[in-house]
């Protein structure tokens, strides 16, 4: 079958005919590489996955293969059919967080899984935009640093800032909007904050959340991209350990 075929998938497929299980996860910005457990040696970390990655991964044959980051607007971004074509070959594909939230929304009803509060949003049409979950950020010699604030982040925090009582409900709401209208590449909580003075949004209550944060910042992208890890290892648990060896 072709690498569109939407009637083979990772949860209905042939038994795996290799030992242990091992997984491929492309991770950048949202679990740059000082976050990424390199002790676990049934995991292998990529860069931010681009089109073609997925295909050239499944090549390897992983028993799993999870995305996170992803780049796009200069760089083709991941293909849906590679995502499927590994998909067919066996190979269970995990998406949390950011573009790996997207595909899975996309293409979860042919066994893309995806984990997170983030996925769950684009699966049920909640978000739409896929500036939801951009972001911009530095090189991969400097671990990624971010350079914006991903708009799901934004929400999140804004959200968390109503609940402590640090933003009325109304205020988070209209914060929340003035982020939502800026470019993702200029979307920082100073840029949101400079913004909504200039919008005569009331004064004291950003003065109090410019306050609250860092400390009060909720990082959406991360968690949803732990619980993908998570849910990686756990899928990984039943296999023998990497020195295992098999023989028939």
């Amino acid at each position: 079958m072709g690498p569109g075929s939407p009637k083979l998938h990772a949860w209905s497929t042939r038994p795996r005919d290799r030992q242990p299980m091992t997984a491929i996860i492309f991770a950048g910005p949202t679990l740059p590489p000082a976050l990424q457990p390199v002790l676990e040696c049934a995991i292998e970390w990529r860069p931010p996955v681009r089109q073609g990655d997925v295909y050239r991964a499944a090549l390897t044959r992983p028993s799993v293969i999870g995305i996170i980051d992803g780049y796009f607007e200069f760089v083709p971004t991941v293909w849906h059919k590679e995502i499927l074509w590994a998909m067919a070959q066996g190979i269970h594909v995990f998406g949390a967080a950011s573009i790996g939230a997207l595909r899975a929304a996309e293409l979860d009803t042919f066994g893309m899984r995806g984990i997170g509060r983030i996925y769950e949003a684009f699966r049920d049409g909640i978000l739409e935009d896929d500036d939801e979950v951009a972001v911009l950020h530095g090189p991969e010699e400097l671990g990624y640093p971010p350079l914006t604030e991903a708009m799901v982040t934004i929400r999140a925090t804004f959200d968390e800032a109503a609940r402590a009582g640090v933003l009325a409900p109304e205020v988070a709401a209209q914060l929340t909007a003035v982020a939502k209208s800026l470019f993702y590449k200029e979307r920082t909580y100073d840029a949101v904050l400079q913004r909504a003075a200039a919008s005569r949004i009331p004064a004291a209550p950003p003065r109090d959340l410019a306050a609250w944060l860092p400390a009060g910042r909720i990082d959406q992208k991360r968690i949803d991209a732990e619980a993908l890890l998570t849910t990686i290892r756990a899928h990984l648990a039943a296999a023998p350990p990497c020195s295992a060896s098999a023989t028939g």
